[in-house]
C-alpha cells in the first residue's frame, strides 16, 4: 500500500504530502520514516493503491510509534479545515491533536509493580506455614489478606524488601506490573453533588437547547444567574445518551472550580486538558478520552481538540474572552474550530457569557445564533451596588494613594463583618517602571522595546514580554546617581500595602508570578474559598467564573487601565472586565458592593458597566462599529514581519506592500483600508517588528484572503518571519 505522510517538521519547504510504502497501517497513525539523511516522525493522513511517483524509489515506513492511531479521521478533517482557513502548516496543525511530549517519545504510560497473595488459602493456613519469629512476613501476609493487591513501593516502605522477597520465594506472594493513572488535582475537594432543581429561567434555557441537538446558541445570563448549572444539566442529558461533551473555560485559573463541579456530578467520567498539567498527567488524561474511559473533556482553549468520539455538545463558557483566539503559531479561533467540530458530529454548540462579545451578540440579533436570556441572579439577590469613585477628586483632596477613602472604609467594614474582599488590578509586579529622577533614564529590556517592571519579591527587574530578569539598580547607569522614581503600582505593592493597613488579616495574591508552579491556581483559590484568607488581590485571573459566597466587596483599583488603549476593542474589553469582576460580589445571601476607582467617571462604558446594562452598551458600541466599519462589519488582517535585521524586515514589507497595493487597485470595493507601519512595540525578543494593516469588507473576505496568503507565501528573505492574523486581539 501507499501511505500519504506528513513529516513532523515545521517548515514551509516540506509542508506537503510525501508517499511511503508499507502494509497494515491505519490512517492517523504516527510513524517513523526516513527523510533525507535522517529519520523523523510523521503522520499518516491517507492511504491509496498507487502513487504519482516512481514506486520503486519510494521508501518503506520504518515502524509505527504507537500501537494505535494517535489522530482520528475526523480530527484529520478538522486539520484540513484549519490549514485552509488559517493558512497553517500541516505539522503545526497535527501537533495540536496530541500531547506535545508524545513527540520524541518523551512520555509514556506509567507502570508500577503490584503485589498480592498468590494462594487462596485462609489466613490461618498461610500463617501456620510461616515461622513464628518471621514477624514482618506474617504482618505483610495479614496486610495483603485484609487489603488485597497493593503497590510494591507501599509494601516495601511498610514491611521491608526482605520480607516481600522471602514471601515471593515461598510462592505465597506474586507481583505484576500495572498501569498507574496520573490524576491532576487529585486532592481537589469534590464531594458528590446531587442534581439541583432548576429555576424557571434555567429550565427554559435547558429545554431550548435540548430541543435542537444540532443548534447553535448564545446564553446571555448576568453574573450569578446559574449558567454553570445549565451547562451541567445539558452535559448530564447528553452523556446519559452515550455521547461525549467538551466544556471549555478561557483560562487555566478557572479549571479547578469547573473540574470540582464536574467531578462532583460525573466522577471519573471527566478528564482535564490544559498546558499547566505535567506531561504524564496530560498524556494519561488524553489517553482516557481517546480510549473512551472518560466522556467529558474540560479545559482551556486546547481542550477543543480532545480526542473524543460521538460528540453531542460543545460548551464554551465566557465566550467573549480573547484567550479563545490563539495569537501565536498556530493561530486559530477556538469558537470557529468548535463550530466545525459541532457540525462534523451533529452536535449542539452553546456559547455562554454575562458579557457576550459584540460579534456573537450581533450574530444572535441576525438569527445565526439562538439567543437565550437569564436576566436575574438565581437567589433573587440584586446585582451588586457599584459606587464609582473619581480619583481626580481624591487627589485634589490630598489623597495620593492607590486606595480611595471609600474603598478603605468599605474594606474595614467588610473585614469587621467577617466577610471577604477581592481587589482587582490588571498589572502585576511591584511597579511598572524604574526612572532616574536626575536624568530621566528608564530601565528597559535589552531585547524588547519596553520598560522593565519592578518585582520586590526577588528584588529584580523583569521584562513581561520575553521574561528576561535583571538585577535591581542601585545607581543610574547613565548619570551614576541613586535617585529613582517608580511607575504605576502593581499587585505586589497592593499586597504589601494591605498587609500594612490590616496587619492581622491574611492576604493572598493571584497573578502570573504566584501561579507558576503546578496546581498553584487551585491551591490559591481553594485557600480563599476555605476562608484561609480574607482578601484576594489579583489580575484578570480573578475577574470571571469564580463563585465565593463570602465575598461581599470587590474593589477595582484602576478602571481606566484598558479603556484608553489605541484599539477598537478597548471599550468592549473594559466593559466586559469591569462587569465580570463586579459580578464576583454578593453571590450568596449578603448584598454585594463594588468600588470602581477611575479618572473618567462619566465615560459611558464605566457608567453602563456599573449598571451591568449590557444591552444599552451593545446598542451604542455596535453603532460606532458600523459607522467606522470595524468588526463585525469588516475583517481586520494584520501581516506581521519580524526579524533580527531591521533592513531585511523593511525590504520584505516594502515588496509585499507593493503587491497588496496592486491587489487593492484591482479590487477597490473590497478594501476599506491598507497601510504599512512599525508596530507600536517596535522590538520584542531581540526582533524588529513591522506590520501591514488591512480592513476588508465582510462579503469580500473569502475572495481576497487567499490572495493575501499567496502574497505572503512569496517571501524572498529567510531572515524575516511573516505571520497573518485575522481580527487580531492585540495590535501592539
Amino acid at each position: 500500500m501507499i501511505y500519504s505522510v506528513i513529516v513532523d517538521l515545521s517548515a514551509g519547504e516540506v509542508d506537503r504530502i510525501f508517499d511511503y510504502k508499507g502494509e497494515g497501517y491505519k490512517i492517523g497513525t504516527r510513524v517513523l520514516v526516513s527523510f533525507g539523511k535522517r529519520q523523523t516522525e510523521g503522520y499518516i493522513i491517507d492511504v491509496k493503491d498507487k502513487s504519482d511517483y516512481d514506486e520503486s524509489k519510494l521508501k518503506e515506513i520504518i515502524r509505527p510509534l504507537e500501537d494505535f492511531p494517535a489522530i482520528s479521521e475526523d480530527l484529520l478533517q478538522l486539520g484540513g479545515f484549519m490549514r485552509e482557513e488559517y493558512h497553517l502548516r500541516w505539522a503545526d496543525v497535527l501537533r495540536l491533536f496530541i500531547p506535545a511530549e508524545m513527540r520524541g517519545n518523551r512520555v509514556r504510560s506509567l507502570s508500577r509493580q503490584q503485589v498480592c497473595l498468590a494462594t487462596q488459602d485462609s489466613l490461618d493456613v498461610i500463617l501456620d506455614s510461616l515461622k513464628p519469629n518471621a514477624t514482618m512476613q506474617r504482618d505483610l501476609v495479614t496486610f495483603l489478606y485484609l487489603n488485597g493487591a497493593t503497590l510494591a513501593e507501599t509494601v516495601n516502605s511498610e514491611f521491608g524488601n526482605s520480607a516481600l522477597r522471602a514471601l515471593k520465594q515461598k510462592g505465597l506472594v506474586s507481583s505484576q506490573d500495572i498501569v498507574v493513572r496520573r490524576t491532576p488535582y487529585k486532592d481537589l475537594n469534590a464531594e458528590r453533588m446531587p442534581k439541583r432543581e432548576l429555576l424557571p429561567a434555567q429550565q427554559q434555557a435547558v429545554d431550548a437547547v435540548l430541543a435542537d441537538r444540532r443548534g447553535k446558541f448564545l446564553l446571555h445570563g448576568v453574573t450569578g444567574s446559574g449558567k454553570t448549572e445549565v451547562y451541567l444539566t445539558i452535559i448530564d442529558k447528553i452523556v446519559a445518551e452515550g455521547k461525549s461533551c467538551i466544556m471549555l473555560v478561557p483560562e487555566i485559573s478557572l479549571t479547578p472550580n469547573m473540574l470540582r463541579q464536574l467531578r462532583g456530578r460525573f466522577g471519573d467520567n471527566v478528564a482535564l486538558l490544559h498546558s499547566g498539567l505535567s506531561s504524564g498527567e496530560r498524556y494519561d488524561e488524553w489517553l482516557r478520552l481517546k480510549n473512551g474511559e472518560a466522556q467529558i473533556a474540560v479545559g482551556a482553549r486546547s481542550a477543543v481538540f480532545a480526542p473524543l468520539r460521538n460528540i453531542g455538545a460543545i460548551i464554551i463558557d465566557e465566550e467573549h474572552d480573547g484567550s479563545y483566539i490563539s495569537d501565536f503559531n498556530p493561530r486559530y479561533n477556538t469558537i470557529e474550530v468548535a463550530d466545525y467540530r459541532a457540525e462534523q458530529n451533529g452536535a449542539l454548540l452553546l456559547l455562554g457569557s454575562a458579557t457576550p462579545s459584540l460579534g456573537s451578540y450581533y450574530q444572535a440579533q441576525k438569527g445565526k445564533l439562538k439567543l437565550l436570556q437569564m436576566p436575574e441572579r438565581i437567589n433573587r439577590q440584586p446585582l451588586p451596588k457599584v459606587e464609582i469613585v473619581d480619583m481626580a477628586a481624591e487627589t485634589r483632596r490630598g489623597n495620593k494613594g492607590i486606595f480611595s477613602s471609600l474603598l478603605k472604609q468599605k474594606l474595614a467594614e467588610t473585614l469587621r463583618a467577617g466577610n471577604q474582599a477581592m481587589l482587582f488590578l490588571n498589572r502585576r509586579g511591584y511597579s511598572s517602571f524604574l526612572m532616574c529622577t536626575k536624568c530621566g533614564y528608564v530601565a528597559k529590556c535589552t531585547d524588547c522595546d519596553v520598560s522593565l517592571t519592578v518585582h520586590r519579591d526577588d528584588n529584580m527587574l523583569k521584562c513581561h514580554y520575553c521574561g528576561k530578569h535583571f538585577y535591581m539598580l542601585d545607581k543610574c547607569p547613565n548619570c551614576k546617581e541613586s535617585s529613582f522614581r517608580q511607575g504605576k503600582i502593581g499587585t505586589q505593592q497592593i499586597e504589601q500595602l494591605l498587609r500594612e493597613m490590616f496587619p492581622d488579616v491574611k492576604v493572598l495574591r493571584m497573578d502570573a508570578d504566584t501561579t507558576q508552579t503546578k496546581e498553584s491556581h487551585g491551591k490559591i483559590l481553594e485557600a480563599f474559598r476555605n476562608g484561609d484568607a480574607q482578601i484576594l488581590v489579583g489580575t484578570q485571573m480573578i475577574a470571571k467564573g469564580h463563585d465565593f459566597p463570602k465575598v461581599t466587596l470587590v474593589g477595582i483599583l484602576d478602571g481606566d487601565q484598558s479603556l484608553h488603549h489605541d484599539d477598537y476593542l478597548a471599550t468592549e474589553r473594559t466593559f466586559q472586565l469591569i462587569t465580570q469582576v463586579a459580578g464576583r460580589s454578593g453571590r450568596d445571601k449578603d448584598v454585594g458592593t463594588v468600588v470602581l476607582q477611575t479618572y473618567t467617571p462619566s465615560h459611558y462604558c464605566l457608567q453602563l458597566a456599573a449598571r451591568q446594562d449590557y444591552v444599552s452598551f451593545y446598542k451604542r458600541e455596535i453603532s460606532l462599529r458600523e459607522a467606522s466599519a470595524f468588526p463585525p462589519f469588516s475583517e481586520i488582517i494584520r501581516i506581521l514581519y519580524t526579524g533580527e535585521k531591521e533592513k531585511d524586515c523593511i525590504d520584505q514589507l516594502t515588496e509585499q506592500y507593493a503587491e497588496l497595493a496592486d491587489l487593492k487597485s484591482r479590487h477597490q470595493q473590497a478594501f476599506f483600508y491598507l497601510d504599512k507601519m512599525r508596530c507600536p512595540l517596535k522590538r520584542a525578543e531581540n526582533k524588529y517588528r513591522f506590520q501591514i494593516l488591512i480592513k476588508l469588507r465582510i462579503d469580500s473576505v473569502k475572495e481576497i484572503i487567499p490572495q493575501i496568503y499567496a502574497v505572503c507565501d512569496g517571501k524572498t528573505r529567510n531572515s524575516v518571519q511573516i505571520s497573518v492574523e485575522r481580527n487580531p486581539q492585540n495590535l501592539s
